[in-house]
């Protein structure tokens, strides 16, 4: 490869580095990318890059910043006071035209040490409190704060997949998703009765394989896999560290055997839940319902599966991505049914955006398990996909 001269080389490399950097975290994870990955992104050596940045963290921790300082700068245009439609406009267009590069701090921020993750916090708490007002202006409703953190989530999935839209498309779709989670009473679905999720329970460890896999994601969990090692996951069992290859090869394969077991377990709730469906409507709202059971029963484990996947080699990745489009087919498909004016690309995006609003309002309410904060997030989660529920008050 070669360096480009300095009469060729670009006044705004480092910008060019930072996109390139938050594209390559955003797909493989940051464990699994490297400054050799982001300098051939950028094409340049990876000498050239360090005399960027000195490691990958710096990097990284600059890419988190950028990204919320963008979102703020959007919101800094838009005047104090504005309506909610134009709050979600300015958010949603700055996330949409950056999704390759947006979405590094959703699972990745406990990468962060925790200075930068302070000041990561601090611009969202901005962020999250303009939104915050705007919903309570349009629609005085219980819970704003987790309508407002609930759409955020909407507009947010777009850098969590790539499904091939036109970007206009995009905005119109997420803007109005948002608007619609902000328009639902949470309150309202509490007092309704759904009918309620059985899932099926996450297997007791009988062997020594199953005590470390179950040891493992919390640990993974908490601080992300790249930070655990295999000695925290042999003391947790009561193991040498040695002793850990007479079960699995290796730290990768634990958590691959972990994503295999988050999805196998929603695979068999989903099952379960479309059963005794009468039609497409009742399928969808199924479907949310499982889909937010499954997130606060299983919250480490499926938070490992959603942040950890990218990070995995090709071969044990595969089998997962399959199991990952089977699942977002299921609901594509009923949604469809549901919403026949949708094409299955725009399906595809508020399926996504539905999963975007079950982690940010779990999130909201720090995934403490009731029946209450389940009908709740269930609730925003059929709102962001576009059908009328009790205490909804947008339309489809």
């Amino acid at each position: 490869m070669t360096e480009p001269t300095a009469a060729t080389r670009p006044r705004n490399r480092r910008q060019l580095i930072v996109e390139a950097a938050g594209r390559v975290f955003g797909e493989h994870g940051y464990h699994a990318a490297s400054m050799e990955k982001i300098a051939a992104a950028v094409g340049i050596t990876a000498a050239a890059l360090y005399r960027h940045f000195p490691n990958k963290y710096a990097l990284f921790a600059e890419c988190a910043d950028v990204t919320a300082g963008r979102l703020v700068a959007a919101l800094d245009e838009v005047p104090p006071g504005a309506a909610l439609p134009d709050v979600c406009a300015a958010l949603t267009r700055v996330t949409v035209a950056h999704r390759a590069s947006g979405g590094v701090y959703r699972w990745e921020a406990r990468y962060l040490e925790r200075e930068d993750r302070r000041r990561l916090m601090v611009r969202f708490g901005h962020i999250v409190g303009r939104v915050d007002e705007a919903v309570q202006h349009a629609y005085p409703l219980p819970d704003r704060r987790l309508r407002a953190v609930a759409a955020l989530g909407a507009i947010g999935s777009i850098t969590m997949h790539h499904t091939s839209i036109a970007q206009r498309r995009a905005e119109e779709l997420l803007s109005a998703s948002a608007l619609r989670v902000a328009a639902t009473d949470p309150a309202a679905a509490r007092r309704g009765s759904p009918r309620p999720v059985e899932l099926p329970a996450q297997p007791v460890p009988r062997t020594r394989r199953a005590e470390i896999l179950a040891a493992a994601v919390p640990l993974f969990a908490r601080d992300g896999f790249a930070s655990v090692t295999n000695g925290q996951i042999a003391r947790a069992v009561g193991l040498a560290p040695s002793a850990l290859y007479r079960h699995y090869s290796g730290k990768v394969d634990i958590l691959a055997a972990a994503c295999l077991q988050a999805a196998g377990l929603l695979a068999q709730g989903v099952d379960r839940s479309l059963q005794e469906v009468s039609g497409p409507h009742e399928a969808v709202e199924a479907l949310a319902a499982t889909y937010v059971a499954y997130s606060f029963e299983h919250t480490a484990l499926n938070s490992v599966a959603e942040a950890e996947l990218a990070g995995l080699p090709d071969g044990l990745r595969r089998p997962l991505v399959l199991a990952q489009r089977e699942h977002i087919a299921v609901w594509e498909q009923q949604l469809r049914l549901a919403r026949p004016e949708l094409d299955p690309r725009q399906a595809r995006v508020l399926v996504h955006a539905a999963f975007g609003v079950a982690v940010e309002a779990g999130r909201g309410l720090r995934w403490q398990d009731s029946h209450g904060h389940r009908d709740a997030v269930t609730a925003l989660v059929v709102g962001a996909l576009g059908l009328s529920r009790p205490g909804s008050r947008s339309g489809s």
